[in-house]
């Protein structure tokens, strides 16, 4: 999105969302002006008081889009269903990239703990030093969490093994011109 494509728009409900790219936790009020400057898999980066604010798809609805809808059904036997898991980090993408976390390579385990309800994730970076980690943890949280039966969710930021292109699916790496 060019600058010349940015957007006002009116918050019609109060948001929650976080900043950029720090990811502390902020509600943006009900009818407050913010300027869209980004509309990555189905997220939202938005300036609110001078600072980039990212808000999640599925709280879309209130600057006027389409929310995300995570809809998992209740797993009958009450426990995590790890599919489900990993659907949920599917719908995280990086906020540069369109791709989701998962076929960039992103993704490195997913362990879930039946008797606690808890999801422990280990997950990296394109780069060491890519600003947006505190941000993209929280996506993971926020989104994992939807996921029926999850009681806490755990993402461990890991640099090691380092992320490489040639961890990304086949798919991510055409869709980004890194396939050769």
């Amino acid at each position: 999105m060019s600058a010349q494509e940015r957007t006002v728009l009116t918050t019609t409900r109060a948001c929650p969302g976080r900043l950029v790219p720090v990811g502390d936790p902020v509600t943006i009020p009900a009818h407050t002006f913010v300027t869209l400057t980004q509309a990555l898999g189905g997220n939202y980066t938005v300036v609110y008081n001078g600072n980039m604010v990212r808000i999640d798809g599925t709280d879309a609805d209130a600057i006027g889009f389409e929310p995300t809808r995570l809809d998992f059904p209740q797993p009958p036997d009450g426990q995590i269903d790890e599919q489900q898991v990993w659907e949920a980090l599917h719908t995280i993408y990086d906020p540069e990239i369109p791709v989701d976390l998962v076929n960039l390579g992103l993704i490195y385990s997913v362990v879930v703990d039946q008797q606690l309800g808890r999801v422990d994730i280990r997950m990296t970076l394109t780069a060491p030093g890519c600003g947006m980690g505190p941000v993209l943890v929280g996506d993971v949280e926020y989104r994992v969490a939807q996921v029926p039966n999850v009681r806490k969710v755990v993402v461990e930021l890991v640099f090691d093994p380092p992320w490489q292109r040639e961890m990304m699916s086949e798919e991510a790496q055409l869709a980004t011109g890194m396939f050769y």
